[in-house]
């Protein structure tokens, strides 16, 4: 398969950019260049831009079964693509295979097919007193998204902003942007309308400020790191645009003291340990009460140490790469500051074997981790878990609460009203109770500085509107 890529998808046409600059794209398990992509411009993304504004009056105009019929026609070209995309994520991520086809290629998939319905079902005007109160495309979308889980989520974005009746301009993340060239293969083999859907790739600094600085922009959908959505939404308040910001996260765990603790622990440690570690939902803090403590940490030790790193193409292999050697290097800072902080090491560790080429990173395990320190508080986006002990419920929730962020979380306990009541206290945008399945249709998004707004479903779908009263 080629992946070697040369031009922009802008009003509906393949073009070449206006500057002669690429940006390389890098095998993170073999350390080899596996393909070039553009490098745009400032003028590159006025061209997209100008693009989707000139499709916007037509697209926001289309009636809703007809913008359903598009969508249903790009989630069959996706699904034909279903196994070239799940290869491409192993090669310029590193996902293991089977976690690239059934999380990076299917859950995708699966929220597409959820917004082909909405689409076709837009919500009914309200009626308030004498007036009639009508959600609206909020226009034309910006959309800067990350390299985690480089399908998903653009699809939480392009799906929600298309069955509004909005028009995109995307960029991907210049280190997992061959994914999304194979989304736009789809797009265009889908036959949306020319503009409805542009495609800018580069580098945040450059092609992301200037989507988040444009005047033509509407709304600018931002899914990274809290540090570079302070400033999206900067760019974006000098001209009083919208912004809807997915960001980061250090959720808990909340194990208690009657939980079916080698379920708990299994799970606990599958989820801290998804995607390498570089998930923002992923429970990087395990809280357990101190009467089952000890018992946790050996089921940690057990569960961790199946975790084998490897070629993410070989079956056996349970975690890949990390996706630079940057963020393999921040890694490894991050692990050797929690040891030196106080912190236990019980599994992994910075002189774990690891193969020698590759961006790896061992499966890593720290007890006795002080709530307050850098590594129950940064974001890691490793395969690295801290494990706190707690006393009791209310020490549970009050250290789980004890962090900038707020995106995800779980409670497990025998009791499942207890549970409840703990999940409510937790100060976080989703709580998962004894192991509760991800729901796509739920909505998605963080308390505090894990960002504004939600994703997916419903509520994933009004971000793209505006709200206007009518009086009669």
């Amino acid at each position: 398969m080629d992946l070697a890529r040369t031009d922009f998808y802008l009003d509906g046409r393949w073009v070449p950019p206006s500057g002669a600059e690429s940006l390389e794209v890098h095998d993170p398990t073999t350390e080899e260049i596996v393909a070039t992509v553009p490098a745009g411009t400032a003028e590159d993304v006025d061209r997209a831009v100008a693009a989707a504004r000139a499709a916007f009056g037509s697209w926001s105009a289309t009636d809703p079964a007809d913008r359903a019929a598009h969508l249903d026609r790009l989630h069959a070209e996706l699904t034909a693509r279903a196994y070239d995309i799940a290869r491409t994520v192993v090669r310029e991520l590193g996902t293991p295979l089977k976690v690239a086809t059934r999380v990076q290629t299917g859950l995708p998939l699966t929220v597409l097919r959820s917004y082909v319905d909405l689409a076709a079902r837009p919500p009914a005007p309200e009626t308030v007193g004498n007036s009639l109160v009508v959600r609206e495309p909020v226009g034309v979308v910006g959309a800067i998204t990350p390299w985690n889980y480089p399908l998903h989520q653009i699809v939480a974005k392009l799906a929600p902003a298309l069955a509004a009746g909005c028009t995109v301009v995307l960029k991907p993340s210049e280190l997992t942007p061959l994914t999304a060239y194979l989304l736009f293969d789809a797009v265009h083999a889908a036959g949306l309308p020319p503009g409805v859907v542009n495609l800018v790739t580069g580098t945040g600094p450059v092609v992301g400020e200037a989507i988040a600085a444009h005047p033509d922009v509407d709304l600018v959908s931002f899914t990274g790191s809290t540090a570079t959505g302070r400033r999206v939404a900067h760019l974006a308040a000098d001209r009083i645009a919208r912004v809807a910001l997915e960001l980061g996260g250090k959720s808990a765990n909340v194990i208690l003291d009657d939980a079916d603790l080698t379920t708990a622990v299994k799970v606990g440690v599958g989820n801290a340990f998804l995607n390498s570690g570089q998930t923002c939902t992923a429970w990087t803090r395990m809280l357990v009460q101190r009467a089952r403590y000890d018992e946790a940490l050996d089921l940690v030790a057990k569960a961790a140490e199946g975790y084998q790193v490897g070629d993410p193409l070989e079956p056996a292999t349970r975690l890949g790469p990390l996706v630079s050697a940057q963020q393999r290097d921040r890694v490894r800072a991050h692990v050797a500051r929690g040891l030196a902080d106080g912190g236990r090491l019980v599994v992994g560790g910075p002189d774990a074997p690891v193969p020698d080429r590759g961006f790896f990173v061992a499966p890593t395990v720290i007890a006795d981790v002080d709530p307050d320190s850098a590594l129950a508080q940064e974001e890691v986006f490793g395969p690295v878990l801290a494990v706190i002990p707690v006393d009791d419920d209310d020490h549970a929730v009050a250290v789980a609460n004890n962090s900038r962020y707020g995106l995800a979380g779980a409670v497990w306990s025998a009791d499942e009203e207890r549970a409840l009541r703990v999940a409510r206290r937790l100060r976080t945008g989703a709580v998962d109770i004894n192991g509760a399945p991800f729901n796509p249709r739920a909505p998605f998004g963080g308390y505090k500085q894990s960002g504004l707004g939600r994703e997916l479903g419903s509520h994933g779908l009004a971000e793209f509107c505006e709200i206007k009263a009518i009086q009669r």
